[in-house]
């Protein structure tokens, strides 16, 4: 049947509408996303549980990552879209294993972010996460929804920075192929940390960004180094020739995170939460033996109100709190945090080169 429906941009109004749109999916099951190639696997990390059972019942239902190697997930040929991404791996290696997404041929990625920051969860402890573009479900199950549009070809790797193996990574990337429009941009998500943020200077979430495009989510990994609250920093956004003052600001961190108040609910403790755009869904507090101090996983995500750029894009955050009052009046206390953070966008190629990721070392959560 002739449809004029590509099958993108899905919501619940048009999910009756037919289309010719190709329903494909990636796993360790089907590592092509082939039509028919699924479940005939005879070797694999399940191949010793099946053997009195045979090919077709979950011979191959993951993979294992050697010692700093790279391995490609996905290498389609498109036009066409990934829909969904789901993935689980040890919590313990969540900054170790460094997500790259390629589109269209491209030499360098449009996604490099460790997976654990990838999917909200920087700290490499479990915690859950419900979010329209992400999810993180018991017990590390990361789910990722974010439409990712290529119009020729699309390329998903993962590489283990450790000289360790690392046993079971299991994923399942559901695609489509169809007719992709020209004025459909590509997804990216760059990786940063500072730690310590230097006295009296701003974190730099994302910088360097050239084309146009749109904004369309955060997600910070915030360690506080200091007692007393912690998040009185503006965000702000500097586009198409913003130089010394941005055209967006914000109020205060937990303002930009949805929340109000210092998160604090009820008087005296920080009250995680969970929504479909903004969250703080990890409070990781300094109690028990050898804990440092608290630690926090916050996203925002602008799906209703996508922040548009046409030339470039920087954007940064003050860490700010309190000094001792003197004489009845506050003063703010820049911080000395350590900070990471997970920038989402989408934008017109060619894309601006990333920074150097860092080594594991100053990678790791410690």
């Amino acid at each position: 049947m002739h449809t004029d429906f590509n099958g993108l941009g899905l919501n619940l109004g048009n999910l009756s509408t037919l289309s010719n749109a190709e329903t494909r999916s990636i796993s360790a099951e089907n590592f092509t996303g082939a039509k028919g190639e699924a479940g005939k696997a005879t070797e694999g990390t399940g191949a010793a549980s099946a053997r009195e059972l045979g090919q077709g019942w979950k011979v191959s239902p993951c993979i294992n990552l050697k010692r700093l190697e790279t391995v490609t997930l996905a290498d389609i040929d498109g036009p066409g879209a990934i829909q969904q991404i789901w993935c689980t791996v040890h919590p313990k290696h969540w900054r170790s294993i460094i997500l790259r997404m390629y589109w269209d041929d491209e030499e360098t990625p449009s996604v490099e972010v460790p997976i654990g920051d990838f999917f909200c969860m920087g700290w490499c402890e479990r915690a859950n996460l419900t979010s329209l573009p992400v999810a993180v479900n018991p017990a590390g199950g990361f789910n990722c929804y974010w439409e990712m549009p290529f119009h020729r070809h699309a390329r998903i790797t993962v590489e283990n920075l450790v000289p360790d193996d690392i046993h079971g990574f299991f994923y399942q990337i559901n695609y489509t192929l169809t007719e992709v429009p020209a004025n459909k941009a590509t997804f990216h998500a760059q990786f940063r940390r500072v730690n310590p943020l230097p006295y009296k200077e701003v974190c730099t979430i994302l910088d360097g960004v050239q084309g146009q495009g749109q904004y369309v989510g955060t997600y910070l990994a915030w360690g506080v180094n200091n007692n007393g609250w912690w998040g009185e920093g503006e965000i702000k956004f500097y586009m198409d020739g913003d130089r010394d003052f941005p055209t967006i600001c914000g109020t205060g961190t937990e303002d930009y995170f949805g929340g109000a108040w210092d998160f604090e609910q009820p008087a005296g403790h920080y009250c995680e939460f969970s929504s479909p755009y903004s969250g703080l869904p990890q409070v990781i507090r300094p109690d028990g033996l050898y804990r440092a101090n608290t630690r926090f996983g916050m996203y925002r995500w602008h799906i209703m109100d996508p922040i548009r750029f046409r030339q470039d894009l920087k954007v940064t955050i003050q860490a700010l709190g309190w000094r001792m009052a003197l004489e009845g009046k506050g003063r703010y206390l820049p911080m000395q945090d350590d900070i990471a953070s997970t920038a989402f966008w989408y934008q017109a190629e060619p894309h601006a080169a990333f920074p150097q990721l860092p080594t594991f070392e100053f990678l790791e959560v410690i």
